[in-house]
């Protein structure tokens, strides 16, 4: 694939970058850029100015300085995700994996250690694990998992509602996909507060983090052992009972899988959301209006903001070109959604709606395309509408200049949402969300509409017909019965006529 961006310097060749060390790798023009320390507070920032340099694909360091290139251009990604013969996704073919460089307490080690799953798989391997995957994922009943969302949606905004306040991110965001996830999977009973912070904790990476994944996995191995000796309707019995034939740690391991990485790109999408429609007055005031649907506010903010921003990574499988750029083979690249959407050759003015285009990247491309993004767009769908629906009046508690987020190469996670609204009551669950208390009952007034102006000359009401045809007696006010009001279809229809 050509490239639409000019390589002012000709194409790089990360092995021929100054050793780590060298003055030569000081931030300076046509050197590769430190995703990590000084100068990368701004990940975004710092990606346009790469795309300025570099075009649509530049070289990057990762900590330790070990090299990387950043995919920034949107057909480039697409290339990359798309070109199985080219890139894979096991990490044990990187080069300075193979060549012993990378420490076992690389903060990055989590993403890059190979596992035994379809993420890291290819060939015949990863259609054997990813068909698993994907055929548990077709037992999921799509009006089910919508009802399921719509009440503990209900149940989130009852525990808020009649304070007036809440923190969205902490009370709504992040509860609503691990509620739905533990269902899904088949583990209602695992959700709890508890599970949420676990979850939270472990994909943060704080010093608690081990400890916290081990609670997450505990619950999955339970669940693998149950549902291997009482199947049931769930995502987990499906994955067991596939042809495939996954063993044990198999099956926890995707669970894992699905369970973290759904998890986390569902929260950032729904905390996105939120804050989109909080803080940008279009947004809200077209939802309002019914000139927007909250399904097209979820899809502005996966072009706008990804779940993920960047995704650690694909390994070139042999010597290559990408962008203009000479790609070796063992070279590893970063598949980039938020810099890939905001590529000016697809997206000029990003003032601009991009109504009805799903041709973003926050869900992959290619042979390990996400599998469950329609449930995160149901949670996040049908989530944001009903919280809408309860507190209409909702507001940002705060400057919008105040929000915080914590910033990493993958994602960009909102730390708090604060928001005030008029306190109202809880209602069941069961029940549609509305603004206002609904009772049991409703008596449905009758309608009443307010009669048409009568013509300048109305037609003389003709007579009953009679046996005879005799001629039509006059027309007396005092004797004659009122004629029968025609309903008001009728009177529309007649008014519409011109009668």
């Amino acid at each position: 694939m050509t490239s639409e961006h000019p390589t002012p310097s000709g194409p790089h060749d990360l092995a021929l970058d100054p050793p780590p060390g060298c003055p030569a790798h000081g931030r300076v023009p046509g050197t590769p850029a430190r995703l990590y320390g000084p100068g990368a507070e701004d990940l975004g920032e710092l990606y346009e100015q790469l795309r300025e340099e570099y075009g649509p694909v530049a070289p990057v360091l990762l900590h330790d300085d070990l090299p990387m290139w950043m995919v920034l251009g949107h057909a480039e990604n697409l290339q990359l995700t798309r070109s199985p013969s080219h890139f894979t996704k096991d990490t044990r073919i990187w080069a300075p994996q193979r060549d012993g460089r990378v420490r076992p307490d690389h903060p990055l080690m989590p993403h890059i250690a190979w596992q035994p799953i379809c993420a890291h798989a290819e060939g015949d391997e990863h259609r054997r694990l990813r068909g698993a995957v994907t055929a548990a994922m077709v037992t999921i009943d799509d009006r089910s998992t919508r009802q399921y969302i719509h009440r503990a949606a209900q149940t989130l905004v009852n525990r808020f509602c009649e304070k007036g306040t809440a923190e969205l991110v902490g009370q709504f965001a992040e509860h609503l996909p691990m509620a739905v996830l533990c269902q899904i999977l088949g583990m209602p009973e695992e959700y709890n507060d508890t599970m949420v912070a676990a979850a939270r904790d472990a994909l943060k990476g704080s010093e608690t983090a081990v400890a916290s994944h081990e609670y997450v996995v505990g619950a999955l191995s339970r669940l693998t052992s149950r549902r291997r000796a009482q199947p049931d309707e769930d995502f987990a019995s499906h994955l067991i009972a596939d042809p495939a034939g996954l063993t044990d740690d198999e099956v926890r391991e995707h669970l894992r899988l699905v369970l973290f990485a759904a998890y986390e790109a569902t929260v950032n999408l729904l905390s996105n959301v939120l804050r989109m429609i909080l803080t940008d007055p279009r947004f809200l005031a077209q939802l309002n209006g019914g000139e927007m649907t909250v399904p097209e506010a979820v899809e502005q903010s996966l072009w706008d903001e990804p779940p993920f921003s960047t995704i650690f990574g694909y390994f070139a499988k042999q010597d290559t070109e990408l962008g203009g750029q000479r790609i070796r083979k063992g070279d590893g690249l970063f598949f980039a959604p938020a810099p890939g959407n905001v590529d000016p050759r697809v997206r000029p003015d990003l003032s601009a709606h991009m109504r009805g285009n799903r041709s973003h990247l926050a869900f992959g491309s290619g042979p390990h395309e996400c599998p469950g993004q329609d449930i995160g767009r149901a949670i996040a769908d049908v989530g944001v509408d009903a919280l809408l629906t309860r507190l209409p009046d909702i507001q940002l508690d705060c400057d919008e200049e105040e929000l915080r987020w914590t910033t990493s190469i993958a994602s960009r996670h909102l730390v708090e949402l604060p928001v005030h609204f008029e306190p109202r009551s809880q209602q069941d669950v069961k029940l549609r969300p509305s603004h206002a208390h609904v009772p049991p009952q409703r008596m449905v007034p009758p309608m009443v509409m307010e009669p048409l102006p009568a013509p300048s000359a109305p037609p003389v009401p003709t007579p009953e017909p009679v046996p005879q045809p005799v001629a039509a007696p006059p027309f007396d006010a005092s004797t004659a019965l009122p004629p029968r009001r025609p309903n008001a279809w009728r009177r529309f229809l007649a008014w519409w006529r011109g009668y």
